[in-house]
């Protein structure tokens, strides 16, 4: 009889086989990756390039594209994480969204020898080694020949210390050290080689968790909106405006000097470089290109010797201009109402696709928003562009905001070999939400093919009792 055809032998391998196909399955079930969606990478890519842009030497500046923002000390924050996460190998894959540009050493003919773009970075995480990779534009120093690159390898990330296996939701990195690149340093017009330190990093990302036996799905994509319904003409579905103020007063207002915060309410939200006012009530008529509004939500700066609340914010259109007001509040001063705060020009204010709508125009502020900010900024300073979205039919949507995820305080990035034990209520909350980790696993299997080969062996032996030699 030829081997393993036997009846014992073939028992023997049945169980394993049976047992295995028990084992595994399970095992590639939690290997299954889960979808990243939301969240906000903090980066100031090199703080003494920044000093040295708008420094006495460059005499230059930066700006935002994309709706990035800033938080904090020099810190340039790109939105709306996409990607992957596997539980199961710490292996992590997301892409944010934003850019910053940076201009220096004006020319004679108005442009710059200085000109970089850093945009959509993008932080991949493989077999404890991880890499930045950015859209690049550049100006090589001394040809001034511009490259534009994709998804350049930026920066090696140093994850000494840190398990990415089994995390949750939100998962989060905090002052990951970064290299500049080889690759990195030729996008990086050559200012720096390969080996220089840039600023560390930190993440967080919104990890989407499938239900019990089901696979991670991205969200299915907005419906592109139909045509209008034809709603009446001095009315719409909805609205919201979207502005951010000014960009320097909301540092001013988180720095050294007022070391402050703001605060939404109201159903105000906070889309990083903006702040969203929604839920706009009042009439539209597309005809004669005018809008009457009035939004929800309010925001409120706090700090030392600051304390200034905007809230039933308004937005009149009218000729191809608009103007946005709010109530003010501010301390030491009386209460005003439908202060007019800044200008800005709309067009038409025509619908397409049952969607009436201004993007980021330039703004102005008032004589009454300059008293507003207490003489901080004269009449006629540009402020922060104010965009609005006006739905006049049941399918459009308004744009969305970008997003920031779930604001979470990362943990430090160099943890101790052996964490102190979590309490009890700890551990079973992350063993609930994670399940078995990769050596629960590798123990299972240890064991289960450990019974099965005691059975083949035992099986084995039964037959060489019984066959003749």
């Amino acid at each position: 009889m030829p081997p393993f055809s036997r009846p014992g032998r073939a028992s023997a391998v049945t169980l394993v086989a049976a047992l295995l196909a028990v084992l595994l399955p399970a095992a590639a079930a939690r290997a299954e990756s889960r979808t990243v969606q939301g969240g906000r990478l903090d980066w100031g890519i090199k703080s003494s390039f920044q000093s040295y842009v708008t420094g006495p030497v460059a005499h230059g500046s930066w700006s935002l594209t994309g709706g990035a923002a800033t938080v904090g000390s020099g810190q340039f924050r790109f939105h709306s994480a996409q990607g992957a996460y596997d539980p199961a190998t710490g292996a992590f894959e997301a892409a944010f969204s934003g850019g910053v540009r940076f201009l220096g050493h004006r020319e004679a003919d108005g442009g710059h020898a200085l000109d970089l773009t850093v945009s959509r970075p993008q932080v991949r995480i493989r077999d404890g080694r991880g890499t930045l990779y950015a859209d690049m534009a550049s100006k090589a120093k001394g040809s001034g020949t511009l490259t534009t690159r994709g998804r350049v390898p930026l920066a090696t990330l140093d994850l000494s210390g840190i398990d990415m296996r089994g995390g949750g939701s939100p998962l989060a990195l905090t002052g990951v050290p970064a290299t500049l690149t080889a690759q990195g340093a030729t996008a990086f017009a050559g200012y720096y080689p390969a080996g220089t330190p840039l600023d560390p990093l930190t993440l967080s990302a919104d990890v989407l968790t499938p239900p019990a036996g089901q696979r991670a799905k991205p969200a299915a994509p907005t419906p592109a909106p139909a045509p209008d319904t034809g709603r009446p003409a001095t009315g719409f579905r909805d609205a919201a405006v979207d502005w951010g103020v000014r960009r320097t007063f909301r540092e001013y207002v988180t720095g050294a000097v007022a070391q402050g915060r703001w605060a939404l309410t109201g159903g105000a939200q906070d889309g990083g470089a903006l702040f969203r006012f929604p839920a706009g009530k009042g009439t539209y008529d597309p005809a004669k290109h005018t809008l009457d509004a009035v939004f929800a939500g309010s925001v409120r700066f706090t700090g030392a010797h600051l304390d200034l609340t905007l809230g039933a914010v308004t937005v009149r259109v009218a000729d191809g201009r608009g103007t946005l007001s709010a109530d003010v509040t501010s301390a030491g001063r009386p209460p005003e109402k439908r202060v007019p705060l800044v200008t800005f020009p709309t067009g038409d204010l025509s619908p397409r696709n049952g969607l009436a709508a201004v993007t980021e125009a330039p703004a102005t502020l008032t004589e009454g928003g300059a008293r507003t900010f207490g003489g901080m900024y004269r009449a006629g300073t540009a402020m922060d562009p104010v965009s609005l979205a006006v739905a006049v039919d049941t399918t459009a949507r308004l744009p969305a905001l970008p997003d920031l995820g779930t604001d979470a305080k990362p943990p430090a990035p160099k943890a101790p070999s052996t964490p102190p034990a979590p309490a009890p209520e700890a551990a079973s909350a992350k063993a609930a939400d994670a399940g078995p980790g990769p050596a629960v696993w590798t123990a299972l299997g240890a064991g289960v093919l450990l019974a099965a080969a005691v059975a083949l062996r035992a099986a084995l032996r039964g037959r060489r009792a019984a066959d003749p030699d």
